[in-house]
C-alpha cells in the first residue's frame, strides 16, 4: 500500500522548520515524520499538540516535562497521560484533568496519586474496574467502596476481603 501524500510531503520536507510547522499546524500527528531536532523544538510540538493531542507520542523526552504541552494534550485526551515524564507524575491537577476523559490512566499515575481518595474516585467514576489499581489503603476506603460498588458490582472481588465483609457493601451487592 502506498504511502500517504501528506506522510511522502513531511519526509521530503523534514528539515525545512518552516514547512514541519504549517504541517503540523494543520495535521498535528505528521510530527512523527518530521526531523527528530523538531521533536525537541517546543513551538512546533505545542502546535502539533493543539491540533491533534495523540502528538505527544512524538515529542521529545525533554517537551514531556513541559507542562503546559502536556497539560494540552492529557485534558482533551486522557490516555496521552501515559507518554508524561515521570516529573510530573506528582501532579494532581494534571492526573484530574486526564481522568475526566479516561479513568484508566490510573494505571500509569504514580504510587502517591493511587493513594489519593479524589483521584481514585475521579478515575473510578469514569471507569470502575481501574479500582483495581488503587491503592490497598482505598481498596479498603468505604466511600471507594460504595462509589464503585454503585457504578459496577462486578468489582466487588478488587475490594479488600475486610471491606467485602461491610454490612453496606453487602446490601449494595447483593441488591436486585
Amino acid at each position: 500500500m502506498p504511502e500517504a501524500p501528506e506522510i511522502t510531503q513531511m519526509r521530503q520536507n523534514c528539515d525545512n522548520r518552516e514547512y514541519v510547522l504549517k504541517t503540523v499546524n494543520e495535521n498535528g500527528k505528521l510530527l512523527e515524520f518530521a526531523a527528530d531536532r523538531f521533536h525537541d523544538d517546543r513551538e512546533i510540538v505545542l502546535d502539533a499538540v493543539k491540533n491533534n493531542p495523540e502528538a505527544l507520542e512524538f515529542a521529545g523526552n525533554d517537551l514531556r516535562k513541559d507542562r503546559e504541552i502536556v497539560y494540552e494534550s492529557v485534558s482533551k485526551l486522557g490516555w496521552t497521560y501515559c507518554y508524561v515524564d515521570e516529573s510530573l507524575k506528582e501532579d494532581k491537577d494534571l492526573l484530574l484533568a486526564g481522568l475526566e476523559k479516561s479513568g484508566q490512566i490510573l494505571y500509569f499515575a504514580s504510587e502517591h496519586m493511587r493513594d489519593d481518595k479524589d483521584v481514585v474516585l475521579k478515575a473510578i467514576d469514569n471507569k470502575p474496574i481501574i479500582v483495581k489499581y488503587a491503592s490497598k489503603r482505598l481498596r479498603n476506603d468505604i466511600d471507594v467502596g460504595v462509589a464503585v460498588m454503585n457504578k459496577n458490582k462486578k468489582c466487588f472481588k478488587f475490594l479488600e476481603p475486610e471491606l467485602q465483609k461491610n454490612e453496606k457493601i453487602q446490601e449494595i451487592k447483593n441488591a436486585e
